[in-house]
């Protein structure tokens, strides 16, 4: 489902890049070496992901996409969050490289062949994304960037090891946590709203209140404004 507001959509991208660096940087709780290590390896990161994303959706769809190239971007700063102090800024490039492929892989390919609903791409972004930084940390991380931290396995360290078990605990936890709360709320409320309600959007079901003054008329595939309505 494509957003109804590409401008919007890379103005949410670009304020969401320029606070990742707060979310990494500020991670350090200073000014310094290591914080301005981890400005670096985010951009990066961020910025090679949008060219990985396009280059696959190139390959797989024909034509890059606007919305192709901001998913991209996320995906890079998703992945490179659990490294971003502890690698080097040339590390950075695989690490939003492959991440970005692996989330347009989710995106684009694994939701539709098993159909599970994920409007906002969450799985497929943060969790991918999440999933492949952790193990991406126990690959490229070096002490030489973070000395409290550890070397990873292109280093010589064994920090893949800990890594993996920490990702399957918090895969874990995610899935069990998440039973658990949709179970107890389910007993007090509808989880899912109406087929009615869904067709007629959410804004005017739930909220009484359309961002545009306009219909959808499935019928015909187009968009007819009130005053048109009385021609139909």
């Amino acid at each position: 489902m494509l957003p109804h507001h590409l401008p919007m959509t890379v103005l949410g991208g670009a304020m969401l890049w320029f606070g990742w660096f707060g979310f990494n940087a500020g991670s350090a709780l200073g000014a310094g070496t290591l914080a301005a290590n981890a400005v670096l390896t985010t951009q990066m990161s961020a910025a090679i992901g949008i060219v990985g994303w396009v280059l696959v959706e190139r390959y797989h769809r024909g034509k890059p996409t606007v919305l192709g190239a901001v998913s991209g971007g996320v995906s890079g700063l998703v992945a490179i969050t659990p490294a971003a102090g502890f690698v080097t800024p040339v590390a950075a490039i695989p690490i939003g490289f492959i991440g970005a492929i692996c989330c347009y892989v989710a995106v684009a390919i694994l939701k539709s062949k098993f159909g599970y609903d994920d409007s906002l791409d969450a799985f497929g972004i943060h969790g991918v994304g999440g999933m492949w930084g952790a193990i991406a940390t126990g690959l490229f991380a070096t002490v030489s960037v973070n000395p409290d931290g550890a070397d990873g396995l292109f280093y010589g360290g064994n920090l893949l090891i800990p890594q993996l078990i920490s990702l399957v605990v918090a895969i874990a936890l995610a899935i069990i946590g998440t039973v658990v709360i949709f179970k107890v709320v389910s007993y007090f409320m509808d989880m899912r709203v109406s087929i009615s309600a869904e067709s007629l959007g959410i804004d005017i079901s739930e909220h009484g209140e359309g961002a545009y003054n306009q219909s959808e008329f499935k019928s015909s595939g187009r968009f007819i404004t009130s005053d048109q309505h009385s021609l139909v």
